[in-house]
């Protein structure tokens, strides 16, 4: 049987640091050297920042939209940019933010997590506003595959607020979903202890993170927000705990823009050129949270 995701992902962070490298081909950013941007270029482009990253960060998260907006090339482009990423040794987290019924759950469940799927990833990420039964058909395929599921929680964008921290009985909801969500953690736990039931938990909101952490201790977190979105890394980890050799675990942080589009590499004329800015930007970015991971952690009381 494949091993769970939660102990592959745990894993590779304690043998490369927590650091995901999102793949957000943005048309208006297209590197120059690639040509204009296509289906077929953004492929050529990924195969690239993977190339790169694979020799420091352990996951990769692509952003489907990018890949939505060229149609069936585009879906094309993004089956070939799953698979070459698992065939790199790196694991895969889909950020698709599906949410939906019964069966139309399952069915985007299966399509990305599910033996066989045309687009093959370890996790992916799904919004649970319709209610917590729209969020089960895809923890029972993860169950089932040994795969895993990225809950959106407490976000980082800026608007963020205005559903997630609406007060209903006394408190923010993004606790009460939390706490509900996490009564589903258990199916999903590895040998390591730790659960496949992701939540999305904003470096931009760090004390909310911190909150997420005590009512779902099991849960990994994903978070967004660390770099172009403006939060340091300690921010980024600041929902993770001490683990097993001292270091501080419990998530992985996802850095796209900053380590796909650094300046120099946006101003590169020739492919070596591009990939010594990528891998600059890739090796720094893992190296602050890395360093972020090894100091103590701070009593906030």
């Amino acid at each position: 049987m494949t091993r769970l995701f939660s102990d592959r992902l745990i894993e590779t962070v304690r043998a490369k640091g927590p650091l995901c490298v999102g793949i957000d081909p943005h048309p208006d950013k297209f590197p120059r050297l690639f040509g204009s941007p296509s289906a077929g270029a953004i492929a050529v482009w990924a195969d690239g920042i993977i190339d790169v990253a694979k020799d420091f960060a352990g996951v990769v998260k692509p952003q489907a939209a990018f890949f939505e907006r060229w149609g069936s090339a585009g879906m094309a482009a993004l089956e070939h940019v799953c698979k070459t990423a698992r065939e790199a040794g790196m694991l895969v987290i889909l950020d698709a933010k599906r949410g939906d019924i019964g069966s139309t759950a399952r069915g985007y469940a299966e399509a990305y997590l599910g033996e066989g799927a045309g687009c093959p990833c370890d996790a992916i990420t799904v919004n649970p506003f319709m209610g917590i039964e729209t969020v089960e058909p895809f923890l029972s395929v993860a169950a089932e595959q040994g795969k895993g599921v990225a809950v959106l929680a407490r976000t980082s964008n800026p608007g963020a607020a205005d559903i997630q921290e609406q007060i209903v009985d006394g408190r923010p909801l993004f606790q009460t979903l939390t706490e509900k969500l996490y009564k589903h953690h258990a199916p999903l736990v590895g040998d390591l202890g730790w659960s496949g039931l992701m939540l999305v938990a904003g470096a931009t909101a760090p004390a909310e993170a911190r909150t997420l952490r005590e009512i779902a201790p099991k849960a990994i977190t994903l978070v967004p927000g660390y770099g172009a979105q403006g939060a340091g890394a300690d921010d980024a980890v600041a929902g993770f705990v001490e683990g097993p050799d001292g270091v501080r675990e419990g998530g992985v942080v996802n850095a796209s823009r900053s380590v796909t589009f650094p300046d120099d590499a946006q101003a590169a004329n020739t492919v070596a050129d591009w990939e010594a800015a990528i891998r600059s930007a890739i090796q720094h970015a893992q190296n602050d949270l890395v360093a972020a991971t090894r100091r103590p952690i701070v009593d906030q009381a």
